[in-house]
């Protein structure tokens, strides 16, 4: 929030620069202030222990957690060549599919494009972003 503020202002423009990043973070500590007291609120006996005997019960305990993190820096390490548009619509369908099982491929695969596919045109048409290109794709 402090680096918002060194935001350097335009002399053209209504909106501020700093003010999406503003918003996002004002959000986003608002919706973590709630979970921590959420956090809070609950009993001990509704959260179930973690298992700490083998290595193997821990990382089936925390499959999930670990799936989505080496997904994630695959995915960052793929956006310079991939780009942001096919990128995006890897990251989400192999997300999807991994969590959400093997079951509903076609609809993971209609929701990655839809929501990717989306994402994309809004900032690049809509706002006039410059999205990062790949540099194998170009999109």
């Amino acid at each position: 929030m402090l680096a918002s503020f060194e935001i350097r202002e335009p002399d053209y423009g209504v909106l501020s620069p700093a003010a999406w990043p503003r918003l996002i973070i004002v959000i986003i500590g608002g919706l973590s202030v709630i979970y921590l007291i959420q956090s809070f609120s609950t009993s001990q006996k509704d959260i179930s222990p973690v298992p700490k005997k083998t290595l193997k019960e821990f990382v089936l305990y925390w499959r999930n957690v670990i799936a989505v993190f080496s997904i994630f820096a695959l995915y960052l390490l793929a956006l310079p060549y991939l780009g942001m548009l096919v990128g995006n619509i890897l990251f989400s369908f192999i997300l999807l599919t991994v969590l959400g099982g093997w079951n509903a491929i076609l609809t993971h695969l209609v929701i990655a494009l839809g929501a990717s596919g989306g994402m994309w045109i809004l900032f690049t048409h809509v706002l006039e972003v410059f999205l990062p290109r790949g540099s194998l794709t170009g999109f």
